[in-house]
């Protein structure tokens, strides 16, 4: 089982980024639920985005209504679209299914 994030980089404050997941090993269709975290040194993982069995979402407070999370089952990829990116955003990204994790990917907002 594999997840491997994809996507991160250097963005302005007020732009858009889409971040990836790509997994193998098992696909999404059968999953309950994939997860998005963040994390900032020296502090802890942060939830961030998640999506259930249903294809029903829930964010966090602080990104509800700027990201997206959804999923591509043909592709058995899973994605975050955010946008209106603030410098409080910048952290690795991780996706998280059950006990797997990706190695993450480093988002930075720059003001």
């Amino acid at each position: 089982v594999q997840l491997v994030e994809s996507g991160g980089g250097l963005v302005h404050a007020g732009g858009s980024l889409r971040l990836s997941c790509v997994a193998s090993g098992f696909t999404f269709d059968v999953v309950t639920t994939i997860v998005w975290f963040r994390q900032v040194p020296g502090k802890e993982r942060e939830f961030v985005a998640s999506l259930d069995g249903s294809d029903t979402a829930n964010y966090s407070d602080s990104v509800k209504s700027r990201f997206t999370i959804f999923k591509d089952t043909r592709k058995n990829t899973l994605y975050l679209h955010m946008n209106l990116l603030e410098p409080e955003d910048t952290a690795v990204y991780f996706c998280n299914v059950d006990v797997y994790w990706g190695q993450g990917t480093q988002l930075t907002v720059s003001s």
